[in-house]
């Protein structure tokens, strides 16, 4: 891993296409480095989780390059990696297992982190999973209690939506717009052997959110198919 992350260190600090052409070999070994350990780590959560049995690592990895069309930041190339596994893959709407690896932090303002749950939901996924807080507020608190995760607030509204009713200390579920825990890690994480291992057990505890949350979200689907 040390090599992975002296390439995203370095391309944060070089972020234009003249650089990154002229190391694209570091950037094709620290990628089949990247992979082959998201390989391991769907193993992994597939004892535990057999939802993401038969994942692909396309299945839950990003492109390096940008989308630059609508953004103010210019720079074709993100200085992290990052690794999204979950039922039904990537793109499914499913809460799931995300890992980010960004050595020297990057727009976001975050270095590497794990991160279990689900952001930017659509309404009627949205819908579902405060209903589900409304009836389980408690277990929803004890399952992210369990995860030794933090809920991440920084995008939560100011008020509890109209229509819904829970005890004041659960009130701040409802306000979320999207339910995610993260977790900060710094770079010597990944310089342990078994980082991969380590990184799986941390996503186990974050299982019995996930599943709660899942079941709103299947109900969702359903009701919408």
């Amino acid at each position: 891993m040390k090599e992975v992350l002296s390439f995203l260190a370095d391309l944060h600090d070089n972020n234009n296409r003249e650089w990154f052409e002229a190391n694209k070999g570091r950037y094709r070994e620290a990628l089949a480095t990247h992979h082959a350990n998201v390989e391991r780590l769907i193993a992994l959560i597939a004892r535990f989780d057999p939802s993401v049995e038969g994942l692909k690592v396309a299945d839950a990895t990003y492109r390096i390059y940008r989308d630059t069309r609508f953004s103010k930041d210019k720079t074709p190339y993100k200085d992290f990696m990052s690794t999204f596994i979950v039922r039904g893959g990537k793109r499914s709407g499913y809460g799931g297992y995300y890992l980010h690896i960004s050595p020297k932090g990057n727009t976001w303002g975050e270095g590497s982190f794990l991160a279990a749950g689900n952001v930017c939901p659509e309404p009627h996924i949205l819908q579902s999973l405060r209903e589900e807080i409304e009836d389980n507020a408690a277990l929803m608190v004890e399952n992210i209690e369990r995860s030794g995760f933090t809920m991440d607030r920084s995008n939560a509204l100011k008020r509890t939506p109209r229509g819904f009713s829970v005890a004041p200390e659960y009130e701040y579920l409802l306000r979320q717009r999207e339910l995610c825990l993260s977790k900060s890690l710094d770079s010597s994480w990944f310089m342990q052997d078994d980082w991969v291992e380590r990184t799986a057990d941390m996503f186990e505890r974050c299982k019995p959110f996930l599943e709660q949350m899942n079941r709103a979200i299947e109900y969702a689907k359903e009701e919408m198919a």
